[in-house]
C-alpha cells in the first residue's frame, strides 16, 4: 500500500513540474526599461507645462536622433550645408547674416527666426505662420531650391544607406526604415528640447541676482503703458506685444515698419489671403534678442538702438496694429537716457547657458 502511494506521489509530484515549467514558458518575460521608450527630461523652471504633441513624445533616443540630424550636412542638395548652418547655437539658433545663403549661393528673402522656446509656440512656424506643425516646417527649409535644395527621397536613400541612422531610426521609433514622416518627427523632438530659461532675468525674478539701477528703469519702461498725461509715469509699453514668460503673444501684427505705399512683403496676407493681414508678421521672443541680430523679418535694423528708435516713433499704416493708436502720432518720446535703459534690460535676457549647453551642441 506504501509503495502505491509512493508512486501516484511521484506521478504528481512530476505533471506538477512539467504544468509550471510550461505555464512558466508560456508567460511573457517582464518587459524592462530601455532607452527607446526613456522620456526625455526637459526643464522648463517658470515656463507653464507644455502641450508635446501625443503622436511625438520627446524621448531620449527621439531627441537624440533630432540633434544628428539638425548638424548633418547630408540633409542638403550638395552635401555643404545643415539645418545648423543658418541657427547657430552661439547666436541663440539664429543666422546673424540679414538673408540666409543657401547652397547655390542665393539669399533667401526673409530673416532667419531663432529657434528655441518653440513649444511655447502655437500659431504655427515661419514669419508668416504658413507650416501648422513644427515637423512640417522643418522639412521645407531642406527642400526649399533657394535653401537646401534637397530632394526628400534622395535625403531618405541616403540616410537609409549610412551606417548608423537605419540603428538609431530603431531606437527613436521602432523601425530602421527611414521615412520622410520620422524625419520630420526627429527633427521636431530636437528643436522643441532646445529651451531658453536661464537669462539674468530669470535668475532676477528667482531672486538670487540683482538689476542695475538701469535695468530697473529698462524693466520699468518695457512693463508699463504708455501714458502721455503723466510723463513720469509713462512708459514704452513693450510688453503689450512681447508679455508672458517667453516675451511674445503668439500673434501676427504690423508694427508700423512702413507706410502702406512702401510694402514689399505683404506677410501673413500671403497665407490667409485676406487684407487686414497685410504687412503683418509673427511677433517673436525677446529672449537672447542681444544674439540674434539684424532684426525685424528683414533684418533692416543691425543694433538694439535702431530697433527701440523705431518704436519710439513707428509708421501709420492701414493694418498698423491697434496697440500703437495711444502713441500717434506723437511717438513715445522717450529720452535718451530710457532708450538706453531698455536695450539695457533687453540684454538681461540674454541665456548665456543655453548657448554653451552641450546637450544642444553638435554631436
Amino acid at each position: 500500500m506504501n509503495s502505491r502511494l509512493v508512486k501516484y506521489a511521484s506521478f504528481f509530484l512530476l505533471v506538477s513540474i512539467i504544468f509550471i515549467a510550461c505555464k512558466k514558458d508560456e508567460e511573457p518575460e517582464e518587459e524592462l526599461p530601455t532607452e527607446e521608450n526613456k522620456p526625455y527630461t526637459l526643464d522648463y523652471g517658470i515656463f507653464p507645462t507644455p502641450n508635446i504633441p501625443s503622436d511625438n513624445p520627446l524621448t531620449v533616443e527621439g531627441v537624440k536622433l533630432g540633434r544628428m540630424l539638425f548638424y548633418d550636412n547630408l540633409l542638403s542638395g550638395n552635401n555643404s550645408m545643415s539645418c545648423a548652418s543658418c541657427h547657430k547655437q552661439e547666436n541663440a539658433f539664429s543666422d546673424i547674416n540679414r538673408f540666409s545663403t543657401g547652397i547655390h549661393g542665393i539669399q533667401g528673402g526673409r530673416q532667419a527666426m531663432a529657434v528655441f522656446n518653440l513649444l511655447w509656440n502655437t500659431s504655427g512656424f515661419f514669419w508668416d505662420g504658413r507650416s501648422t506643425l513644427l515637423r512640417d516646417q522643418a522639412l521645407i527649409p531642406i527642400q526649399d531650391p533657394i535653401e537646401m535644395h534637397q530632394m526628400l527621397p534622395e535625403l531618405v536613400s541616403e540616410l537609409q544607406a549610412s551606417s548608423n541612422y537605419p540603428a538609431q531610426f530603431k531606437k527613436a521609433f521602432g523601425t530602421s526604415s527611414v521615412s520622410t514622416e520620422l524625419i520630420g518627427k526627429a527633427l521636431e523632438q530636437f528643436m522643441y528640447s532646445i529651451v531658453s530659461n536661464r537669462s539674468k532675468y530669470d535668475e532676477y525674478l528667482k531672486g538670487n541676482v540683482s538689476l542695475t539701477a538701469q535695468e530697473e528703469r529698462g524693466e520699468f519702461l518695457f512693463n508699463t503703458e504708455y501714458n502721455p498725461a503723466f510723463p513720469d509715469a509713462s512708459g514704452a509699453d513693450c510688453r503689450h506685444c512681447h508679455g508672458g514668460d517667453n516675451f511674445e503673444n503668439d500673434r501676427y501684427l504690423n508694427n508700423g515698419l512702413d507706410v502702406d505705399t512702401d510694402f514689399v512683403d505683404f506677410g501673413r496676407e500671403l497665407v490667409t489671403g485676406l487684407a487686414a493681414d497685410r504687412a503683418k508678421f509673427k511677433v517673436t521672443s525677446l529672449r537672447n534678442i542681444e544674439l540674434t541680430p539684424p532684426y525685424m523679418h528683414d533684418g533692416r535694423f543691425n543694433t538694439l538702438e535702431e530697433v527701440v528708435e523705431h518704436y519710439n516713433q513707428v509708421k501709420s499704416s492701414s493694418t498698423l496694429d491697434g496697440s500703437f493708436g495711444p502713441q500717434m502720432p506723437g511717438g513715445l518720446q522717450l529720452s535718451t537716457e530710457d532708450k538706453a535703459a531698455l536695450v539695457a534690460f533687453l540684454k538681461t535676457l540674454t541665456d548665456f547657458e543655453m548657448i554653451n549647453d552641450p546637450r544642444y551642441a553638435k554631436p
